[in-house]
């Protein structure tokens, strides 16, 4: 199956595979995601590109498997935010900034994914779906290729020197997939395997609740589509 996070009809598309082929899903875990250091790109729908790919991508195909979730509950949807989050403003009056400054963009696109995972807890309280977020730290990942000349050069002495392995990284997302020890825990934010402190904005239900309008509006969510 090809998803293309970035493509609201890849993730329709996507959707309607693993609805149509899968009869019970476990766990949603949301990892992918796109940093452009440079240089702003939009999608095929408008959108600007790492929002789309790091947050409405994901807002939507939660929506399209929310069925399937519940169905299978107990079950977990887990979110991998960034730390980075707490350098970003989250202006929900242009949530779509497509001439933005795309380095910047990630962090935002992080605290959309922090604090759209406070309200699809809310939302699912109850349902037998939790839903946890994360910080697994700075990783040697793909996620700093296209970083250009020559910033890449120092860049890769630090990646090497301090930053964690793909599966270091991993251990806080495998963690909440399928540790015991966060069996009914929901809404929560972990750093390391263990919950941490989010900001007061982070936390905000009334910013949660206006990113959530905006957020199916963007992704143009149906009438006749899953709503949570």
């Amino acid at each position: 199956m090809k998803l293309d996070l970035s493509s609201l009809k890849s993730v329709r598309d996507f959707a309607d595979d693993i609805n149509n082929t899968v009869t019970k899903l476990d766990v949603l875990v949301h990892n992918a995601g796109t940093a452009h250091m440079f240089g702003s790109k939009t999608t095929e729908d408008g959108l600007e590109m790492t929002m789309a790919t790091n947050h409405f991508g994901p807002f939507l195909l939660t929506h399209l498997l929310i069925g399937l979730l519940k169905r299978s509950a107990p079950s977990r949807i887990v979110i991998v935010g960034s730390e980075l989050y707490r350098l970003a403003y989250l202006n929900l009056n242009n949530l779509n900034p497509v001439d933005g400054f795309p380095a910047y963009l990630y962090y935002v696109s992080k605290y959309a994914n922090i604090v759209f995972a406070q309200e699809l807890a809310r939302r699912l309280e109850g349902s037998g779906v939790t839903v946890n977020c994360l910080h697994p730290g700075m990783i040697d990942s793909g996620i700093w290729r296209n970083v250009p000349f020559p910033l890449n050069l120092p860049l890769k002495i630090l990646i090497k020197g301090f930053f964690k392995s793909p599966a270091e990284g991993a251990q806080t997302t495998i963690y909440l997939s399928v540790s015991e020890d966060v069996e009914g825990i929901s809404g929560k934010y972990f750093i390391d395997c263990k919950e941490y402190f989010l900001s007061h904005g982070a936390k905000d239900p009334a910013t949660a609740k206006k990113l959530w309008e905006l957020s199916e509006t963007f992704v143009g969510l149906k009438l006749n589509d899953p709503h949570i």
